[in-house]
């Protein structure tokens, strides 16, 4: 984690402290913001690797604020939220609103530094400069673009890497141990996120348009296929 800049936003100072000077022994170099307001003003002015955002937030909560990122900034950056909730709905709203991972407190120390690198080591991974095309769907890689019918569809990061693999794979169906794998490694957040960012990928993908390409095969995994009519 040498150098690895990072910006952690928790109203509750004594854990930001204690999760401050950990990523620091780590080596990492890390802002810290009590609120989104604050928040709002660094991320305009630094580049950071990664965002730690805490969800009950005074004011704007951590997925507002994710949010904002993801629509008005137009920020990739990967982002673990730190939560006492634990229902699904809650993990579900995070992905949603662009985060891709979740932590529910308490935590350990070391297993957040764990998804850090996971996160970071997964974002700075070399990717094929080739755009794929299915059908009317394009992925860019370079430019870290999607589009379907010539409309620009906006995707967490996590969302992004996934259709990424069903494209490479297409027309394979992808199981679910090798998208967990290859995003994750070893260190699978919980049963319910692969499950939520396929929702919302589904629901960017396939739900605005006339014909759906993304298939669940039940027990066997997941695919991106052209319509029949256009294959055969």
């Amino acid at each position: 984690m040498k150098n690895l800049s990072v910006l952690l936003v928790e109203d509750h100072r004594q854990l930001a402290q204690t999760v401050v000077e950990y990523l620091e022994q780590e080596g990492a170099i890390v802002d810290y913001a009590g609120d989104t307001d604050l928040a709002r003003s660094l991320v305009k002015e630094h580049h950071y690797d990664i965002l730690i955002l805490d969800v009950m937030l005074p004011g704007e909560d951590g997925y507002s604020f994710c949010q904002y990122l993801r629509r008005d900034l137009a920020l990739d950056t990967p982002v673990i939220f730190l939560t006492a909730r634990d229902h699904l709905d809650d993990k579900l709203e995070g992905f949603e609103r662009g985060g891709d991972d979740y932590i529910v407190k308490p935590f350990a120390l070391p297993e957040l530094v764990a998804r850090v690198r996971v996160l970071v080591r997964r974002e700075r991974r070399e990717v094929t400069p080739n755009v794929i095309t299915i059908a009317d769907l394009q992925l860019d890689p370079a430019r870290q673009e999607v589009r379907r019918g010539g409309q620009i569809l906006k995707l967490s990061p996590t969302a992004f890497r996934i259709l990424r693999i069903l494209m490479r794979e297409s027309p394979k169906v992808v199981s679910r141990e090798q998208l967990e794998q290859e995003l994750w490694g070893d260190l699978v957040p919980d049963s319910d996120a692969l499950r939520s960012h396929l929702y919302n990928l589904r629901k960017a993908v396939d739900k605005p348009f006339d014909h759906s390409l993304m298939e669940t095969l039940p027990g066997v995994g997941f695919s991106i296929r052209a319509p029949r009519s256009e294959s055969a």
